[in-house]
C-alpha cells in the first residue's frame, strides 16, 4: 500500500510495520504490562454516541479555535513525542512542517532528536516545549531560557513518570538492547538496510536538547533508559508546578493527569492548561481512557484551565466527542508517527488532512457549524445492553 491510498490513520500503521525493523516498531506501537490501557485508549470512544441535530445550517464549518492564546485552524495539536528520527530521517522537522501547513500546535519533547532552536526556525506557528523536571534542575532551567529565546508558546510538564513504565514488548523485541544479543532482533535489522545505515553512519538520533550538558551526553551515551530512570525525580510535588509556573510566566500545562483532584491542583499551582493523559498507556496500565476523564474536569475547572485530551485518537469522530464532553482540543501521537515511518513529511500531511476531513465531516454530520456550539447535548454514553 502506498500512503496516497491511505484512507484513515491506521492505514498508515501498517505501512510502518513494513518500513520499520521490528524493535523499533514495537517499541512505537506497544504499551505497558498487559496493554489493557493502550487498547482501551481508542476503544471508550466506541461507548459514546453522537446526537445529530437535523436541518441545520452547516454550509460553511467553522472548525477555528483558540489554544495557549493563539489562534489554530482547528482544535487538533501535535503531541510531543520521543526520538521522531527513529521512524524516519526528517524526524521533528518533517512533523513541525506538516502542523505549520495545517495551522496546528507543533510540541517537542525534551526526549526529541531536533533540538528547540532548530525546530523553532521550522515553523512560525504556535509550538509548545515538553519537559520533565531532572534531578539536574539546571536542565531544566536551561530548556526554559531557551524555549522563551526560541518564541515558544507554551510549556508542558510532564508528570506521570516517576519511574518509567514496564514495557514488555520492547523487552520481547529487543528495543535498546545491542543488535547482537538476539537473532531475530539482528534479522529484523538486516531487512532494513537504509534504516540501519541511517542510524550507524550518520547518528542523528542524539537527543539534542538533554546532550548539550556534557555530563548529560555521557550518561546518555551509557543508555538513555538508565539515565531517565536515574534522574527522573520521584519527589516532585505541587510546589515544584509553582517554580515552574513562576520561572516560565506563560502558558503552561500539566500533562499526564486524569482526576478532578489534580486537575484543580494543577490550576491552583499556575497551570493554564491540563493534558488529560495516561502517556499513551505506557505507564500505568488499567488507568482510564482520557475520553472517560473530559467530562468531570469539564464540570469542575471549565473556567479555569483549558483541556486537552490525549490519548486515543485515530477517528475524526473521536475528536468531535471529545469537544463534546468539554475538551478545549485534542492531541494526537501514535497517529502522526505512524505517518511519519509511511511517507515523512507528504505522510504526515495526508494523515493530517484525512484527519481534518473527518472532523470536518462529522461536524456537518452532526448539524452542528462552529466548534463553539458544541457542547453536551450532541453525545451520550451508549446504555449497555442487558
Amino acid at each position: 500500500m502506498r500512503i496516497d491510498k491511505c484512507n484513515n490513520l491506521m492505514d498508515f500503521r501498517a505501512i510502518a510495520r513494513r518500513r520499520l525493523p521490528a524493535p523499533v516498531f514495537h517499541y512505537l506501537d506497544g504499551g505497558t504490562d498487559d496493554e489493557v490501557t493502550l487498547a482501551r485508549n481508542t476503544q471508550a470512544f466506541d461507548d459514546y454516541e453522537l446526537l445529530p441535530s437535523q436541518l441545520s445550517d452547516v454550509s460553511a464549518i467553522n472548525l477555528q479555535t483558540t489554544l495557549f492564546g493563539k489562534t489554530v485552524d482547528w482544535p487538533v495539536m501535535i503531541s510531543p513525542t520521543g526520538a521522531s528520527k527513529l521512524f524516519h530521517a526528517d524526524g521533528e522537522r518533517a512533523v513541525a512542517r506538516a502542523a505549520a501547513k495545517y495551522g496546528m500546535l507543533y510540541s517537542l519533547s525534551t526526549l526529541g532528536t531536533t533540538s528547540i532552536e532548530e525546530a523553532a526556525a521550522v515553523t512560525d506557528g504556535p509550538k509548545l516545549y515538553q519537559l520533565y523536571i531532572f534531578k539536574d534542575r539546571g536542565l531544566t532551567e536551561e530548556w526554559i531560557a531557551r524555549s522563551k529565546a526560541s518564541g515558544y508558546t507554551a510549556l508542558a510538564l510532564t508528570v506521570d513518570v516517576p519511574v518509567a513504565g514496564n514495557r514488555e514488548r520492547d523487552f520481547v523485541y529487543g528495543f535498546g538492547a545491542p543488535p547482537r544479543s538476539r537473532i531475530k532482533q539482528v534479522l529484523s535489522f538486516a531487512r532494513h538496510p537504509g534504516w540501519l545505515a541511517r542510524v550507524l553512519l550518520r547518528k542523528d538520533l542524539d537527543m539534542l536538547n538533554i546532550t548539550t550538558s556534557e555530563a548529560a551526553a555521557r550518561a546518555v551515551a551509557a543508555g538513555i533508559r538508565r539515565f531517565i530512570d536515574k534522574e527522573l525525580e520521584r519527589s516532585l510535588t505541587w510546589k515544584d508546578v509553582e517554580w515552574l509556573a513562576e520561572r516560565w510566566g506563560g502558558p503552561l500545562a500539566i500533562k499526564g493527569v486524569q482526576t478532578v483532584d489534580d486537575c484543580r491542583k494543577a490550576a491552583d499551582s499556575g497551570a493554564t492548561a491540563v493534558m488529560i493523559s495516561n502517556h499513551g498507556g505506557r505507564q500505568l496500565d488499567s488507568t482510564p481512557a482520557p475520553v472517560d476523564c473530559i467530562a468531570n474536569v469539564a464540570d469542575a475547572l471549565h473556567d479555569r484551565l483549558e483541556i486537552i485530551c490525549d490519548g486515543g485518537i485515530r477517528r475524526g469522530s473521536h475528536v468531535v466527542k471529545a469537544l463534546a464532553l468539554g475538551a478545549t482540543a485534542c492531541s494526537i501521537g501514535r497517529g502522526y508517527l505512524f505517518a511519519l515511518a509511511a511517507g515523512g513529511q507528504p505522510g504526515v500531511e495526508r494523515a493530517l488532512g484525512l484527519l481534518r476531513a473527518e472532523v470536518e465531516r462529522t461536524m456537518a454530520l452532526l448539524g452542528c457549524n462552529s466548534i463553539s456550539k458544541l457542547g453536551r447535548h450532541y453525545v451520550q454514553c451508549r446504555t449497555p445492553r442487558a
